[in-house]
């Protein structure tokens, strides 16, 4: 974000001064009847705000409430600073000094718009609790480049409890904060997400509910099941996807047992790709709860297979490829679980790439990772080194070795899902040319 907004604003350009002596002071006006430079109030709240210095911001706005509004010559004020640059301490001394939470600035944008425009969920959160709207284009005005399409605005995606049918429902799944239902929305089969009413009310559930669809509204990728909509403003809150005949992954696999090779890598091709698009940076979506029940198919020809379920997933700005973050230790299956999230270390995206592989394995096998034990027995059982046994006959050794790289124990030796998209069309063109008839087979 380092030049994002100097252009626009004389407080980010005080402090982003790249280096120059200027940079750690801030801005000064010359007052021409003293002869002598002196710093305006305005600058000062800015530059404060935008050196996330939420001490000076208080004392200033304690000996003058009216500069908790102060504009800058691009009409931005603090709040829109502080949103832009996610700084939560800031924002809240902010909005306790009756900051205007819907002040818009020259290019109409509101802090909520700014704080979307670079993906601050946190302070998004923050904005919406206290009547954040969003107008104008998202903080498109960072930089004069392309941009993707601007978030659409909640009355885009807004769904009225009154035109979801649930005449002929059914229920498709259960969890212990809601079920999963098909039902019908504008005559179109959905599944619909359902969170239980007595837990309508229960904030940690609110907020990971608004969570998975912030991140849903984002995503756009033939891999990846496509989000429609969300109830967000009645009770009981839900939300909307397209609803997919072939039932999960963990079923199909339940009832045909192991996968001929040429079908495993295909599978293993569509959850890459969805994978891949997820771990796109800078915004980095990590799954963490990557498992075939999650994996979805599109008919019953299983043809086709989409990665779902978000309600896990965390949305990461990433650095550099190498970042690794500090987040809440075994979240996600224990089957299928990497042996640092299971030992509750830092851990970064290549968590997906370890589910991933025993997906890849229980695909060859036809059984699950360590079937004979508990779900949390075999995870403490991968923590302390231990790998599920290959046993089917057959098997391709690429796809093996494959396997076997991405549940690495070292997460910095599994390969990224672009390698393993390479790796696979590779196998699966030596498939194809080694036994033609291989595709037709199951």
């Amino acid at each position: 974000m380092s030049s994002d907004h100097s252009e626009g604003n004389p407080a980010a350009s005080a402090g982003e001064g790249g280096g120059s002596s200027e940079a750690a002071s801030p801005p000064r006006t010359v007052d021409k009847q003293k002869g002598k430079a002196r710093v305006s109030r305005t600058s000062l709240i800015l530059w404060h705000t935008h050196q996330n210095d939420a001490n000076a911001v208080r004392k200033l706005l304690e000996e003058d409430r009216d500069l908790v509004n102060a504009r800058d010559y691009d009409n931005r004020t603090p709040l829109h600073v502080a949103a832009l640059h996610g700084w939560i301490d800031v924002a809240k001394c902010l909005l306790e000094f009756g900051a205007d939470v819907n002040a818009q600035d020259r290019w109409k944008n509101t802090p909520l718009a700014d704080a979307e425009g670079a993906t601050k969920l946190s302070m998004i959160e923050l904005l919406k609790s206290n009547g954040g709207l969003s107008y104008g284009q998202n903080g498109s005005h960072f930089e004069q480049k392309p941009v993707p399409p601007p978030l659409p605005s909640k009355c885009d995606w807004e769904i009225e409890p009154s035109e979801l049918d649930f005449s002929t429902a059914m229920i498709i799944g259960k969890g212990s904060f809601g079920e999963i239902i098909k039902a019908y929305w504008r005559g179109t089969p959905v599944a619909v997400k359902r969170i239980l009413p007595s837990l309508s009310d229960d904030r940690l559930v609110i907020q990971d509910f608004r969570h998975e669809v912030n991140l849903l509204v984002k995503l756009r990728h033939p891999n990846i099941v496509q989000f429609l909509g969300a109830v967000t403003e009645k009770k009981p809150l839900m939300l909307i996807t397209e609803y997919l005949r072939g039932g999960d992954l963990h079923q199909y696999l339940k009832e045909k047992g192991a996968l001929s090779p040429s079908t495993a890598v295909n599978f293993a091709l569509d959850i890459a790709r969805g994978m891949a698009y997820l771990h796109n940076e800078p915004n980095v979506i990590i799954h963490r709860d990557l498992k075939p029940r999650n994996v979805l198919l599109v008919n019953s020809s299983a043809d086709h297979l989409k990665v779902g379920d978000f309600g896990l997933s965390k949305l990461i700005k990433a650095q550099n490829a190498h970042d690794v973050y500090k987040m809440t230790g075994e979240t996600g299956s224990y089957r299928y679980m990497a042996p640092e999230v299971f030992k509750h270390r830092k851990y970064d995206k290549k968590v997906d790439v370890f589910s991933f592989a025993m997906i890849l394995y229980e695909m060859l096998e036809g059984d699950p990772p360590f079937l004979t034990h508990e779900p949390y027995e075999a995870a403490k059982l991968v923590a302390e080194g231990n790998r599920p046994v290959f046993r089917a006959r057959g098997y391709v050794q690429e796809l093996r070795d494959l396997t076997e790289q991405c549940w690495a124990a070292d997460m910095n030796k599994r390969p990224s899902f672009l390698d393993i998209l390479k790796r696979l069309e590779k196998i699966k063109d030596n498939l194809s040319s080694d036994h033609p008839w291989s595709i037709f087979t199951q």
